[in-house]
């Protein structure tokens, strides 16, 4: 395993700290530089084929793309987090993939320009989070015990709803018991809490009330009774 990794991130990126949660899990020691990604600096782009993060420098080399980054890790570093049996350990990067899904839908509920629209986000997300929980067992994380790369990858998913939640409760979760359990367990383990920083819901909060939405206009009105 190289000596030297430097994770390059951004701050509101789901993605960074689905890598940043698998390397505390492995306790890797590793420096973390955010960036800007709408002032992207020239070696950023000289290193990043994507243009995205996160970026994995390993020695100076690039490794990029989330999924590829863990599999990397998984790959050359003890504390396996992958299942060891083949079959079930594809069918967790098939979930992986599924959590990736999910974060596409909340992307498009947070751009939703129209109530319409941000509703059949909203009722996309029951079904997703309907799946998922016809898939979980008893916990406390997603196939019971140890923690895998499917909850590194599903902590992020619901950060988001920590800041949702102080807008509006748009009930997602009400007929997913086991996904709320699983959410509670994922919101206490330390390499997920530690995976953003102390200002993140405050940046988080920022970033939706610009994006000239449906939720941004509730997120108005939700200030604008509290002022």
């Amino acid at each position: 395993m190289a000596t030297n990794l430097t994770l390059i991130s951004h701050p509101l990126c789901p993605y960074v700290q689905r890598a940043a949660i698998v390397l505390a899990e492995k306790h890797i020691p590793f420096e973390r530089i955010d960036i800007d990604l709408a002032n992207k600096p020239d070696w950023f782009l000289a290193l990043s084929p994507l243009g995205k993060t996160p970026l994995l420098l390993v020695d100076g080399q690039p490794v990029f793309e989330s999924a590829v980054i863990c599999e990397y890790l998984e790959d050359t570093t003890p504390h396996q987090l992958h299942p060891a049996d083949p079959l079930v350990r594809a069918q967790h990067r098939g979930w992986i993939e599924f959590a990736s899904s999910v974060l596409g839908v909340i992307a498009g509920l947070y751009g939703a320009q129209t109530e319409p629209a941000l509703a059949t986000r909203v009722a996309e997300l029951r079904s997703k989070f309907a799946t998922l929980e016809a898939a979980l067992g008893e916990g406390p994380y997603f196939a019971g015990s140890p923690f895998s790369i499917v909850d590194a990858a599903f902590g992020p998913v619901f950060r988001y709803f920590d800041v949702f939640d102080t807008v509006e409760d748009f009930g997602v979760f009400e007929a997913t018991p086991k996904v709320r359990q699983w959410r509670a367990a994922l919101r206490q383990r330390a390499s997920v809490k530690n995976a953003v920083s102390a200002d993140y819901p405050e940046l988080l909060r920022t970033f939706l009330a610009r994006r000239d939405s449906a939720l941004s206009a509730r997120m108005t009105v939700e200030a604008c009774a509290i002022g």
